[in-house]
């Protein structure tokens, strides 16, 4: 586990809940302190989420095991039995997050011996319930995350790893065993990547211009985040048929590699541009002259398979070769529509970049 926000969160909300239930003489004041951990959360619309409900399942863990003391008595079997019965009826409420507490919750009710147990039991509830609300409270006042600068420093850390890599394979000049562990690397990066955009998304707007502002930046980050994706599909086949681009005709292969130079140049540039260091309207590689050099590419791809046909044992895969042109084509397609986006939003939300995405680049 890294060093962040949320082990500090964590440590203040456990001191929180026993300064605080020692405050009000609760018993067994540490329950509190257990039941902050429980409900701790990266953020504070996940943490409404999950005092939600743990309140719910530590209802239902008390409710259980209040009737369980009242009928059956408290003993090793009747505690193991409304165990039982509780995992049941939270699984079937669709309530797995909170099982854990709701079991401490059963195990601390009925473990009371005192004589007045129904006042004891209310109070060791409200001492569980007292630390799932301190880790609330901690979760909303401390230590604020700021998703979107996570988020898109993530994005662009990522993504300049995969144009590195897609610069040194077109040239050859890479390791191959090198190169399948940073692919495996970069592929467990995408994955936080989309855990960046979950806690991100979840973070409330509370007016309406805040929602929709919220709103196409939710709808920008998936598609840089669908771009990075397709720039590792590229790197992905540029790694797997490195063989067939060694001995593609010299001409072509410029041509791929000027255009996969120029896709990578235009995805750094999008990333300057979303942050204000480029003007909306600056795009090197979009437009006719974009077109024009695709259509080339694919010219002299069909006409080096015309040749392929005719000198048998050249070596040449046109079949391989369609799966890298593909992924390129593809990948600058995505390149184009995130610019496009990238301009819409400038256009009307300039002020909303804020200086910390800025700082990133």
């Amino acid at each position: 586990m890294q060093l962040g926000a949320r082990i500090f969160k964590t440590g203040i909300a456990i001191s929180l809940a026993l300064f605080l239930a020692n405050w009000l003489s609760l018993p067994i004041p540490f329950m509190a302190g257990i039941a902050a951990i429980f409900a701790i959360q990266p953020s504070v619309y996940r943490s409404y989420l999950t005092i939600l409900d743990q309140m719910y399942g530590n209802l239902i863990g008390a409710a259980i095991g209040i009737i369980f003391v009242l009928t059956l008595g408290s003993n090793y079997l009747t505690v193991g039995l409304a165990a039982i019965l509780a995992i049941i009826l939270m699984l079937k409420l669709n309530l797995n997050n909170p099982v854990p507490l709701t079991l401490v919750t059963i195990i601390v009710i009925m473990e009371s011996q005192e004589e007045q147990f129904l006042q004891f039991a209310g109070l060791r509830f409200l001492t569980i319930f007292l630390g799932i609300f301190s880790a609330f409270i901690v979760n909303m006042i401390f230590l604020p995350p700021k998703y979107e600068t996570r988020l898109f420093a993530s994005i662009h850390e990522v993504s300049e790893e995969m144009v590195r890599w897609i610069r040194v394979s077109i040239r050859h000049a890479s390791d191959h065993s090198t190169v399948k562990s940073d692919i495996d690397k970069l592929s467990e990066k995408l994955e936080k990547v989309d855990q960046w955009y979950s806690f991100y998304k979840d973070e409330r707007s509370y007016t309406k211009k805040q929602q929709y502002v919220k709103a196409r930046k939710l709808v920008l980050y998936r598609q840089m985040i669908i771009t990075s994706n397709k720039s590792l599909e590229v790197l992905k086949r540029l790694h797997r048929y490195e063989n067939e681009l060694t001995i593609l005709p010299e001409q072509f292969h410029m041509m791929i590699q000027e255009h996969l130079e120029s896709l990578a140049s235009y995805h750094e540039q999008l990333y300057m541009k979303y942050v204000g260091k480029l003007r909306p309207e600056h795009s090197e590689t979009a437009g006719a002259e974009a077109l024009l050099k695709r259509h080339e590419v694919m010219d002299v791809f069909v006409r080096e398979i015309n040749l392929a046909h005719e000198e048998e044992n050249n070596g040449f895969s046109a079949y391989r070769l369609m799966h890298i042109l593909s992924a390129m084509l593809d990948y600058e397609e995505q390149l184009e529509h995130l610019d496009l986006l990238i301009i819409a939003y400038l256009n009307y939300h300039s002020d909303e970049v804020g200086s910390d995405l800025e700082n990133t680049i």
